[in-house]
C-alpha cells in the first residue's frame, strides 16, 4: 500500500504504532483479537482489558500526542513520489511473507525503491524476495574483507540473487556495491534494510549509495519517519535482514558483532548460514571461524553459495534446497522408556515456535493447526523435554545441551 493507503486507514496503523507501551507483540494480539486498528480504537476499555492491561488500554483509549504531526510527515512523503515509496502494513497482501514467518514481524514497512518492483500493487515487491541472500560483516574490515564482500557480491547479482544488508559502513556497504555492480538491469540489485526512518541516510556517508539503491533496488525500514539513528534501532533491524533472506553470509566479523546476531536469526528461523573463513590470528576472523565450528558452510567463493543452492546462473533458476546449516543445535532423537522406540521430535512447530515465549493463539496462526492437534504435539514435546509451559498459558523452547 502507498499513496493508495486511504487517509484514515493509515492514521489508524499509525496511531496503533506510536501509542506509547504498546509495542509490536501486544499490537499483534489486538490484531488478532479485533481485527483492522480501526476496531481496536472503537472498543471500550473493558474490552481492550480483555487482551492487554489496563494502562495499554488507557493509552490506546488517548490519540498520540506526534500522531498528527506523523501523518501529515507520511502523507507528504508518500505524495512526494507516489511510484516509488510505499508503507506496507502487516495486514497488505503485499507484506513479505518470509518476514511473517518470523518470531517478530514489524507491524509496518516503510519502503522506496524502483518502480518497478511496486507494479500489481507491490506484489513485485514480495515475488523478488524468494531469491534473496543476507550479506553481513565487520564496520572496519580489513581491505581484503571489502573487496571480498564486494566481488562475491557482484558474482552472486549477476547470477540472479538479490543481496540484502544493512546501509552499515564497512561490509555493508561493500556488499550493496557488489549487488548494484551485477545486477543485470530490470532485477532487483539489492535491499538496504535500515535502523532509522527510511527517509533519512545513517550513516551519511551512504547518501550517494542510498540513491543508487533507491534506483535499482530498495530502502526498507519499520520506523516511522524522522527517527534518528539510535544505537538500540539497529540490532533489532537485523531481524528483518534475516527474516527476508534465504540464507545469510558472514564476510569478516569479530566474536562480539551484531553480524553474528543476523547469523543467529537465521539459523533459529532453519535457514542457511555461510561464512567466510579468515586468517587465524585476526580478530575480524574469529566471529566467522566461531560460526563454521557450529556448522556454518565455509564459502571460497560466490560458487559455493550457488552450487549449494543449485543456482543455475546462465539460466537464473533455483532449485530448492531442503538442507539447513547451523545452530538451532541439532535436536536429538529421544529414547521414550515407557514404549522403548525413539520418539522424533517435531522439529516444524519447534522451528515455528523459537525460543521466545509464545501463546497457543499465535502458535495456532502461524501453524494453521486445530486447537486439538496442536495442543497434542505441544504436550508430546513437554514430555520429550523439548518445550516448557509457562504462566500466562505461554510456551517456551528450551535450549537442549
Amino acid at each position: 500500500m502507498g499513496i493508495g493507503l486511504e487517509h484514515e486507514e493509515l492514521a489508524g496503523w499509525l496511531r496503533l504504532q506510536l501509542t506509547p507501551g504498546v509495542g509490536d507483540i501486544s499490537a499483534r494480539r489486538l490484531l488478532t483479537a479485533f481485527g483492522l486498528p480501526e476496531q481496536i480504537f472503537s472498543a471500550s476499555a473493558s474490552t481492550l482489558e480483555q487482551v492487554v492491561s489496563s494502562r495499554q488500554s488507557a493509552a490506546l483509549q488517548r490519540e498520540p500526542e506526534t500522531l498528527q504531526a506523523q501523518l501529515k510527515i507520511t502523507r507528504e512523503w508518500l505524495q512526494t513520489a507516489p511510484e516509488q515509496r510505499r508503507v506496507i502494513t502487516l495486514g497488505d497482501a503485499a507484506y513479505p511473507q518470509a518476514l511473517l514467518q518470523t518470531e517478530d514481524p514489524p507491524l509496518l514497512l516503510y519502503a522506496t525503491g524502483a518502480p518497478e518492483f511496486w507494479r500489481d500493487n507491490a506484489h513485485a515487491f514480495a515475488t523478488c524476495l524468494s531469491r534473496t541472500l543476507a550479506i553481513v560483516g565487520s564496520r572496519t574490515p580489513s581491505t581484503q574483507g571489502l573487496a571480498t564482500a564486494r566481488q562475491i557480491s557482484q558474482e552472486l547479482a549477476q547470477s540472479g540473487l538479490t543481496i540484502v544488508s544493512g546501509l552499515a559502513l564497512g561490509i555493508d556497504g561493500a556488499a550493496h556495491e557488489g549487488a548494484l555492480d551485477g545486477a543485470p538491469q530490470g532485477q532487483l540489485a539489492t535491499i538496504a534494510v535500515v535502523g532509522t526512518g527510511v527517509d533519512s541516510v545513517y550513516p551519511r556517508q551512504h547518501l550517494d549509495l542510498a540513491r543508487r539503491i533507491a534506483q535499482r533496488g530498495i530502502l526498507l525500514g519499520e520506523y516511522p519517519l524522522g527517527t534518528p539513528p539510535l544505537a538500540t534501532n539497529f540490532p533489532k533491524r537485523n531481524r528483518i535482514i534475516a527474516g527476508l533472506a534465504r540464507g545469510t553470509l558472514v564476510v569478516e566479523a569479530a566474536l562480539r558483532s551484531g553480524s553474528l546476531i543476523t547469523a543467529r536469526l537465521a539459523a533459529e528461523q532453519g535457514k542457511d548460514v555461510f561464512a567466510i573463513p579468515g586468517p587465524i590470528h585476526s580478530a575480524q576472523s574469529r566471529g566467522c571461524h566461531a560460526l563454521i565450528k557450529q556448522g556454518a558452510r565455509l564459502v571460497e567463493s560466490a560458487q559455493d553459495v550457488l552450487e549449494e543452492w543449485q543456482v543455475d546462473g546462465r539460466t537464473r533458476t533455483m532449485t530448492a534446497n531442503t538442507t539447513n546449516t547451523i545452530a538451532v543445535p541439532a535436536l536429538p532423537t529421544v529414547l521414550d522408556s515407557t514404549t522403548g522406540p525413539n520418539i522424533a521430535p517435531d522439529n516444524e512447530l519447534l522451528n515455528t515456535l523459537g525460543f521466545a515465549p509464545m501463546g497457543l493463539d499465535a502458535l495456532q496462526a502461524r501453524t494453521g493447526l486445530d486447537t486439538a492437534t496442536l495442543q497434542a504435539r505441544l504436550m508430546e514435546l513437554e514430555l520429550l523435554g523439548h518445550i516448557t509451559r509457562l504462566p500466562g498459558g505461554l510456551f517456551q523452547r528450551m535450549a537442549l545441551a
